[in-house]
């Protein structure tokens, strides 16, 4: 079965993206021998439809799960019309959501998680700047399959040594986004505490 999970990087050590539609990988992971597959978010920079356009592209790779942080009404509606179960509010590394995906300790979800356009709220800048990510693959959005084994190329291990890097950068922009996100959803339950 192809699960593919919503990361920040293109490792199992990967943190998992909370952005569906917007995150700057998938992971597609095949449970039976745990190779998986790194596509770049091709849809993350899409100024709407990104979660549609993001459900299409794995349906048409043949996944058959998709676990994430958040996720829209219009990539929920698509990723259920394609037949994919959707799990959502997960954290943590791919690795980890994988483990608890695999010994049943996540809930299977039909509902949105977010509003439409998630993260294109004023002044969050998220999903400005994806272009940087979209880039990084260098490989025209084509998937790369790893091997889990142990078994990597040394061409493999010196991409992995700088995409660490690149992770790190990635991490740090996608912090400040969330920290620049909080602050917006704070102001506005205190707005609306007020009325």
């Amino acid at each position: 079965m192809k699960i593919a999970v919503s990361s920040t990087g293109n490792t199992m050590d990967s943190q998992l993206d909370p952005r569906f539609g917007r995150c700057a990988y998938y992971l597609v992971v095949d449970s039976d021998d745990m190779r998986f597959e790194v596509y770049p978010n091709e849809s993350a920079a899409m100024g709407g439809g990104a979660g549609i356009q993001a459900s299409q592209f794995l349906a048409s790779k043949g996944v058959e799960v998709v676990i994430t942080g958040n996720c829209g009404p219009n990539a929920v509606d698509t990723l259920l019309a394609a037949g994919i179960e959707l799990f959502t509010g997960e954290q943590g590394t791919i690795r980890d959501v994988l483990k608890k995906y695999a010994t049943g300790n996540l809930k299977p979800s039909n509902k949105p998680t977010v509003d439409s356009h998630f993260g294109m709220g004023a002044g969050t800048g998220i999903g400005r700047g994806s272009g940087v990510r979209r880039g990084m693959g260098g490989r025209g959005g084509m998937g790369r399959s790893f091997n889990t084994s142990g078994n990597r190329s040394v061409k493999d291990k010196e991409e992995n040594s700088t995409s660490g890097n690149q992770e790190l950068e990635n991490l740090k922009e996608q912090a400040e986004r969330l920290n620049q996100q909080m602050k917006s959803v704070l102001t506005r339950i205190n707005n609306l505490e007020k009325l």
